[in-house]
């Protein structure tokens, strides 16, 4: 757990945690003003039973609570859209966009879409890293520790097992879905979660 040593602890007690190509240290040593940045948005991130609880349409409670935190601060949404020619003839490589994007990092928030649209995020990570347009990755889901709340709910259909968190996720990151590009990866779990 090199993630460790860079991670505070009061980040680390309330999510669950997976580095990826050493993103943690990448980000900790050379994009510190964003690394504070996001570890200030995840510090004061919470979200209540409510949230959860609420029909979620185009976009949930829970996303725009992340956007009010992060997008004073300018991480603003992009879209790479490259163009190579191969044989005279154009080729366009555009990706899906990036929820939140500073300087060198990318950030995405996947509360609960389908489980493809991690393959879309990572494909996008991959991309911009490979333009070199990033340097790492940033991504934050549901741990499957909210599962035994999502039941005592009584939502747990809302959040099947086709939808985004980390169990969806870690075989797509062990299997290199994001290329080269580091990724530092975060589960929201119970601690975050208040009346």
């Amino acid at each position: 757990m090199i993630w460790a040593d860079y991670i505070p602890s009061d980040i680390s007690e309330n999510y669950e945690i997976k580095d990826f190509r050493h993103a943690a240290a990448i980000l900790a040593h050379e994009f510190p003003a964003e690394f504070d940045e996001l570890c200030e948005a995840l510090r004061k991130f919470k979200i209540t039973k409510t949230d959860i609880c609420k029909p979620g349409g185009n976009e949930s409670t829970i996303p725009k609570k992340m956007s009010a935190i992060l997008r004073p601060l300018g991480w603003e949404e992009k879209k790479l859209q490259a163009r190579m020619i191969a044989d005279d003839i154009e080729v366009h490589q555009d990706t899906h966009k990036v929820d939140y994007l500073k300087g060198r990092v990318a950030f995405d928030l996947e509360w609960n879409s389908k489980d493809q649209t991690f393959d879309r995020d990572l494909f996008a990570f991959r991309t911009f890293f490979e333009y070199d347009r990033i340097s790492v990755g940033v991504l934050v889901t549901r741990s499957n520790d909210l599962d035994m709340l999502f039941e005592e709910l009584g939502v747990k259909k809302k959040y099947g097992a086709s939808t985004t968190h980390m169990n969806k996720l870690l075989p797509r990151l062990k299997a290199g879905r994001n290329g080269g590009c580091p990724v530092l990866v975060f589960g929201i779990t119970q601690k975050l979660v208040s009346e």
